[in-house]
């Protein structure tokens, strides 16, 4: 095999199936050392291809630099603005203006006549009461997220009470009357949630839970959907 039809199948592979694919799962479909797999996917970087991922995390196709722009379907240009609108009023403040920053990429990079419709779009967003302010930097928590980086934050709870928190933080989630962080906490050894505007002096430690974030989310959001199943059978009819 050519080493051409070998980036290519290589691309094929990182497009197809369940994402990370580890360099053992892509040499295996290629026929080829995992060696060979992490040089050529050096190469697909080099070519323009977004890879994210390392050796022993698996590997997941971010952008691909060989398919075309996507156009848009009028609703789903309406979609995007009332969804940028809606983070623009309810994120933290880097969040907000990267939502009026994508606003301005999409209006410059449309045909007219869509630019001219995202300009005047039947569909917005509006708040009365946005989400109390962030205690914390929000933008350096969804870097510790994403880096799968322990935290460490002073938290008051409801109640006035002052705890120091050490927690794998894993999806932060942007409800109705605040938004929460999503983690697994050290101190309780469980799934907790935490209110951003509870949330002081934020500090990102060196302790890495990679790769356990997915799977983490997973059971958190499983045992949420549990304690609100729990909740509903308890609550009285009608």
């Amino acid at each position: 095999m050519s080493r051409t039809a070998r980036l290519f199948q290589l691309m094929q592979a990182l497009r197809s199936g369940p994402q990370p694919r580890t360099s053992i799962q892509l040499a295996q479909d290629l026929g080829v050392s995992p060696r060979t797999v992490h040089r050529d996917i050096d190469t697909l970087r080099g070519l323009g291809a977004v890879i994210d991922g390392e050796a022993g995390f698996g590997f997941t196709l971010i952008e691909d630099a060989t398919l075309p722009p996507l156009g848009f379907l009028d609703d789903e240009l309406e979609a995007l603005v009332l969804g940028l609108r809606e983070v623009e009023l309810i994120g933290d403040p880097a969040l907000s203006e990267a939502a009026s920053a994508a606003l301005r990429k999409l209006q410059g990079r449309l045909p007219q006549r869509q630019s001219h419709r995202l300009s005047h779009a039947v569909l917005t967003a509006t708040r009365f009461d946005r989400p109390p302010k962030p205690g914390i930097e929000v933008a350096r928590l969804r870097k510790a997220t994403w880096d799968e980086q322990a935290v460490e934050f002073g938290y008051s709870d409801a109640h006035g009470a002052e705890t120091h928190r050490r927690v794998n933080p894993l999806s932060i989630v942007y409800m109705d009357r605040a938004s929460v962080l999503v983690a697994w906490c050290h101190l309780r050894q469980d799934f907790r949630t935490f209110r951003l505007d509870r949330m002081r002096e934020l500090i990102v430690t060196e302790q890495s839970f990679r790769p356990n974030r997915v799977p983490l989310l997973r059971q958190a959001i499983e045992g949420l959907r549990a304690e609100r199943a729990r909740a509903e059978d308890c609550t009285p009819p009608e």
